[in-house]
């Protein structure tokens, strides 16, 4: 039995820190729910996670500006289908007008309302989406990934020569139908370019939303932390630092017995 040097209390002291860290590690990781609490707990996971953390970030912001361009084709084809109306009744009125038994204030009363539709489809022809021209013949550039990738949509204008020359001053409802009859072609063509936007788009933002799931559950299993094994690991270390206290408290006792042997 030795005095100087008390063996058994240091080494019983290193394994004591040694459970008193993993206890508090333990506690930490239960706490916050993650088995990264600190960068040395899983340096190369920490990267991976992090980098999935700012992909996931890049594709909620995707996802917003595909909402946003949705909404624009949403709109278009909510202003075209009021113009197919448009220009259906402005068929039938010239159709009506279209009658030897009409009169002369028959015929011109059918014309203030075919002026009046005239210029409502001119009105649609300015309109903005958030100051944005839905109908300048512009395709819109939009966001599909997380690595900036674009795609433009389907360009829908309203001032081709289809559409201006039945809005044009000179056209009435005694005109000839043809040009009319192209119009409505026209306008149904843009509206099935702006099915195929908004159709796309909808797929865009679904195959997106589901990359970010994808994404989440990959976080998911590098920090989520095992609350059932923690917990297991936890009631251990708790274990080994009250036995270890106990014990280092004994070891400490050695020197003194020795002592005691002395006096």
């Amino acid at each position: 039995m030795v005095i100087n040097t008390n063996i058994g209390a240091g080494r019983t002291s290193r394994l004591l820190a040694e459970s008193t860290q993993n206890l508090n590690g333990a506690l930490a990781r239960l706490a916050s729910g993650s088995k990264i609490v600190e960068p040395q707990d899983d340096a190369a996971g920490l990267a991976v996670a992090t980098k999935f953390g700012a992909q996931m970030s890049r594709n909620n912001a995707v996802m917003n500006n595909v909402t946003s361009a949705l909404s624009y084709s949403q709109t278009q084809d909510g202003f075209l289908q009021k113009v197919s109306k448009a220009l259906d009744r402005m068929s039938e009125l010239m159709t009506l007008a279209d009658d030897a038994t009409k009169s002369t204030d028959d015929i011109a009363n059918y014309n203030v309302e075919f002026t009046d539709l005239k210029n409502y489809i001119s009105d649609i022809g300015t309109k903005e989406f958030n100051g944005v021209s839905l109908f300048d013949g512009s395709g819109l550039a939009v966001t599909k990934d997380s690595d900036a990738n674009t795609w433009t949509l389907n360009a829908s204008d309203l001032n081709d020569t289809d559409l201006t020359s039945v809005i044009a001053s000179g056209f009435t409802v005694t005109s000839t139908l043809a040009s009319l009859t192209a119009a409505v072609e026209n306008v149904s063509t843009h509206r099935a370019q702006v099915g195929a936007n908004i159709q796309r788009l909808q797929l865009t933002n679904e195959q997106v939303g589901i990359l970010n799931e994808n994404l989440a559950a990959s976080v998911s299993r590098i920090k989520d932390v095992d609350v059932a094994q923690e917990s297991t690991n936890f009631a251990r270390y708790n274990i080994l630092v009250q036995s270890g206290t106990a014990m280092l408290a004994q070891a400490n006792l050695l020197p003194q017995n020795a002592l005691r042997l002395l006096s």
